[in-house]
């Protein structure tokens, strides 16, 4: 006993010494190559005492837990040492390479730095590795952890809640799930088992925005524990019934004081650390269905609480000009499951699919924010045109009632273009009195040159008879013809589908003249027309419902090459592009003969 004592002396006279040696502030890795979902630590060990710590950035990864700050002290032929070691679980984000940078600490008012790692993130779980791999030749830091012995009772001790901020929703009706860690013993690390399925939701994480765990004190059943919030999520319920939430499965390393009698190791406070698996309970949600009552027609599934609004940002403009028309749904609820709205536009209003963008926020309260669909519409023809009001319902779980939101119409001016040739306006046509000059007096002749004897002139004549015979013929000829032109019309759509090359030729021709000035946009203007006049009415389409994919199915089924078909839709998107933009790779010349064949195969073909 003497001798433990005489060593605790020397120890401590030896302390003042530490600064004296060799200082080292190294990081070291469990892995330097890890998964995108696999779990790795990073350590910083300096072997004297330090303070006013300061970690790296660490961009691309997830801080699972940490810090967690261990110290040691040994006693080695007399030397004395100890040593203090901050360590982080981590998570990598997305595949990819990356440098944690250094980390700094001050020891005896002097600043030290570690060096750089990098760790390489793959997709899925990494390659085995060495559990000794690290940056600066430390060990891994398992090392020393022990299973936990069964009969051990620490539930009481460390444990993990869900808890679901509701417990009966409708379907569609957005709650939050958090699981929460209640520990009242000191945890070296952490490691996620496997986390829930939430099958029969869809969900939502809630991200931490600085990454670090937050501890707070709460008491719970009489007793004070060190709380934390693990993962939260927001979540939608998918059917109704009762569903069950799965219990978060995690392994911590807890460490545990060694019971000794001798008054020497319980100076150094001898330890173990003991790994042990916590899983949490599952929790049964009860959905709702939505009510039959008052559901509106069109109801599209919007739960929550919402406000819309629609938008232009032309209301007077030129035929064949772009219009862009927005829609934006903003509010709290199940935002990223909403379905598209159906507006209609006028039939002479060429639609394009809508662009969606989200401004959308995760947070304990639930998700909120908005999104705007944005049409992009295309007036074909001048005109006075309204955009009728959109209706758009939502169930409201507050008050459980459905809420239907109008928005206003809009009035549209579309005047004539400035290259349009087949625009149809009515108007009113200019008129002209007509005078009828020397019709009201005849004057008395004084000349009878051009006086001719009865018999002798045209009247009477064999010619005349003829002509008069030929009166009747011609008009059974016009009769019988008129029948077979009414016969032969009566079939508009094979009547389009006559002139359809003539009326593309006219496009054509203007598009050469265009070509000839060497004005590009209404060259393409030109040929873009041409080409969907045609096809509308070869293929007998109208303009509005004239798509890339219609196109093609009508092609397919009249039997039209897949080449030509290809070709054909290549050079309208490159015409459509062109009207807006330049293009290259292609001279207008070569676009105007690549159409004019492209009509001509069709003719031959169709």
């Amino acid at each position: 006993m003497k001798k433990k004592y005489s060593i605790l002396l020397l120890l401590l006279l030896q302390v003042s010494l530490l600064f004296a040696a060799d200082i080292k502030f190294t990081a070291s890795v469990s892995k330097t190559e890890v998964g995108t979902t696999e779990q790795f630590e990073i350590t910083f060990t300096v072997n004297a005492n330090g303070d006013r710590f300061t970690p790296p950035s660490f961009n691309g990864f997830l801080i699972v837990s940490g810090p967690n700050v261990s110290t040691s002290m040994s006693v080695i032929n007399g030397n004395a040492s100890s040593s203090m070691a901050y360590s982080y679980d981590l998570i990598a984000v997305k595949e990819g390479t990356y440098t944690i940078g250094p980390a700094t600490i001050v020891v005896n008012g002097k600043k030290l730095s570690t060096n750089p790692i990098k760790i390489k993130a793959v997709k899925g779980p990494a390659a085995q590795q060495n559990s000794n791999a690290a940056a600066q030749g430390q060990n891994g830091p398992n090392n020393g952890v022990t299973m936990h012995q069964p009969g051990t009772d620490i539930a009481k001790s460390l444990f993990i809640k869900a808890v679901v901020d509701k417990s009966r929703v409708y379907l569609g009706e957005q709650m939050t799930l958090t699981y929460r860690l209640y520990t009242r013993v000191p945890l070296v690390g952490s490691e996620p088992e496997k986390l829930p399925d939430l099958n029969g939701f869809y969900s939502q994480d809630i991200k931490n925005p600085d990454q670090n765990v937050h501890w707070r004190t709460e008491t719970y059943k009489g007793v004070k524990y060190n709380v934390a919030d693990m993962k939260q999520s927001i979540l939608f319920p998918e059917h109704e019934g009762d569903i069950t939430i799965d219990g978060m499965s995690m392994f911590f390393v807890v460490r545990e004081s060694a019971a000794s009698r001798d008054p020497f190791d319980q100076f150094f406070d001898s330890y173990n650390d003991v790994k042990y698996k916590i899983k949490s309970a599952p929790v049964v949600v009860h959905v709702k269905p939505l009510p039959q009552a008052g559901k509106p027609d069109g109801f599209g599934g919007a739960v929550g609480r919402f406000s819309i609004s629609t938008g232009m940002d032309k209301k007077e403009l030129k035929a064949n000009e772009p219009l862009n028309y927005k829609i934006k749904i903003s509010g709290t609820g199940n935002l990223k499951l909403l379905k598209p709205l159906s507006p209609e536009f006028p039939a002479d209003f060429e639609k394009y699919d809508p662009k969606t963008v989200d401004t959308i926020a995760e947070k304990e309260s639930g998700v909120s924010g908005s999104r705007v669909y944005t049409y992009l519409l295309i007036p074909r023809h001048e005109g006075n045109f309204n955009i009728e009001p959109v209706k758009f319902s939502y169930f409201d779980p507050s008050t459980g009632k459905y809420v239907t939101l109008p928005t206003k119409a809009f009035s549209i001016k579309v005047n004539k273009g400035l290259s349009e040739s087949n625009v149809t306006a009515y108007s009113g046509a200019d008129k002209q009195d007509v005078k009828m000059l020397n019709k009201d007096i005849r004057y008395i002749k004084t000349d009878g040159d051009d006086i001719i004897k009865k018999g002798e002139g045209f009247y009477g004549s064999g010619l005349y008879y003829s002509l008069l015979a030929f009166g009747p013929l011609l008009f059974l000829g016009a009769l019988a013809y008129g029948k077979w032109d009414e016969k032969n019309n009566s079939d508009i759509v094979k009547v389009k589908s006559r002139k359809a090359g003539k009326i593309a030729a006219k496009h054509l021709a203007s598009a050469r003249a265009q070509l000839s000035a060497n004005n590009s946009k209404a060259f393409y203007e030109n040929v873009f027309r041409g080409l969907y006049g045609y096809l509308s009415d070869k293929l007998n389409i109208a303009a509005a419902d004239l798509n890339r994919e219609r196109i093609a199915a009508e092609l397919k089924t009249r039997a039209l090459d897949e080449g030509l078909i290809n070709e054909l839709l290549d050079t309208l998107d490159l015409c459509d592009m062109a009207r807006y933009a330049p293009v290259s790779g292609i001279s207008e010349q070569q676009m105007f003969d690549k159409a004019k064949n492209m009509i001509n195969d069709i003719e031959n073909k169709i």
